[in-house]
């Protein structure tokens, strides 16, 4: 018995089968079509796959931790420099209501104040340079 010939194409190997549509403005439109041609290729799908493959492409990972805490730590030091305003005006408050031997007493509480803050924000200084060296350099994060 002799084989029938149907004719047609012989069959892909590796049938493209997956589909992506995208919509493009006006302007966006424009500017593909330019590139197209100016790719001198012979369809717009073949364009568009080597546009795809063919350039790097970079991705950006963003580590919500890491995020989370240089956002807390910006936000520390902001109420850091609020206190050194408020610092200035309790001194001038001070020196305007009260004499000199009550201004001297509350300025040495306030002194014995600012020593442990200074000590918190070195021991945070610390921490962060440890946090960055550990986690961050290591991960690849910046």
């Amino acid at each position: 018995m002799a084989t029938i010939n149907k004719g047609g194409r012989n069959p892909k190997i590796d049938k493209a089968v997956h589909r992506y549509v995208f919509r493009l403005t006006d302007k966006e439109n424009s500017k593909f079509l330019t590139l197209f041609e100016q790719s001198r290729m012979d369809t717009k799908a073949k364009f568009i796959v080597s546009v795809l493959f063919e350039r790097q492409i970079r991705s950006v990972q963003i580590d919500k931790g890491a995020m989370e805490y240089s956002i807390k730590l910006s936000q520390f030091f902001a109420q850091f420099r609020a206190i050194g305003v408020n610092y200035n005006q309790i001194v001038k408050i001070l020196h305007t209501h009260f004499g000199d031997k009550k201004t001297v007493l509350y300025l040495g509480k306030l002194e014995k104040q600012t020593i442990e803050l200074a000590e918190l924000c070195k021991e945070i200084l610390v921490l962060s340079k440890r946090f960055e060296n550990e986690y961050l350099l290591k991960k690849g994060k910046i």
